[in-house]
């Protein structure tokens, strides 16, 4: 089987900002190339730290309400730096959470999940900026066709993997969700089959309708 990789998802034209470049310019970079977020690099083109909207917004949340109805919001010393900050380094957010073009969807999604991030810098062996993935991309997975996921489980997971006769097991897919039908030699294959299946790029979800022919989890609790 084959999974896509952050390298074939990330967008490789990134455009980046400077740590002197100025807060006007930042937000013309985000208007002008329909962004939310630039990567800061340095002069080895490694990225130091990402800029987004909200880091942006800061200044203008700590902007007094003209009508007086809205009172400031407290800020804490690092929100007020940033709401302070006329320059990248000093309203980016650092260091830069970045990801590998080899790295899996599943990979890169964990780490956006544990970090809190929408996108992430893609760096190479040298860590030099060489793209960016977002959110939006790594969900492009999930709009292959049916069509290509099925052949994809039946042909290269049942078949060629798993040495499934395709007399015995089937699977369908209708909108991402893959149905599993027939019987396997062993009970203890179901659940591997059905694993192995939610591995499959553009999986939604798994049901198995499998029956079994030998119980060995059971003959291997009595011993026979």
């Amino acid at each position: 089987m084959h999974h896509r990789t952050v390298e074939e998802l990330m967008t490789r034209d990134v455009v980046r900002a400077r740590s002197d470049t100025s807060f006007k310019e930042l937000a013309r970079f985000l208007e002008e190339n329909d962004i939310t977020a630039v990567p800061v690099v340095d002069e080895m083109d490694r990225p130091i730290g990402v800029v987004s909207e909200a880091d942006l917004l800061r200044k203008s949340a700590d902007q007094a309400d003209p009508s007086g109805l809205t009172p400031v919001p407290h800020l804490e010393a690092w929100e007020r730096a940033k709401a302070e900050g006329a320059r990248a380094e000093e309203l980016m957010s650092a260091p830069a959470v970045c990801a590998r073009p080899e790295w899996s969807v599943v990979e890169a999604a964990r780490l956006m999940g544990t970090q809190h991030v929408k996108r992430l810098p893609v760096v190479d062996e040298a860590d030099r900026l060489v793209g960016i993935v977002s959110r939006a991309d790594l969900l492009r997975i999930f709009l292959r066709r049916d069509e290509a996921i099925r052949e994809e489980i039946n042909r290269d997971l049942l078949r060629g993997t798993l040495l499934l006769d395709p007399r015995d097991v089937t699977a369908d897919v209708r909108d991402g969700r893959v149905t599993v039908s027939g019987i396997v030699e062993f009970k203890s294959q179901i659940p591997v089959v059905e694993q192995l299946c939610r591995g499959v790029d553009g999986v939604v979800s798994v049901s198995g309708d499998l029956t079994f022919r030998t119980d060995d989890a059971r003959d291997a609790s009595t011993g026979t």
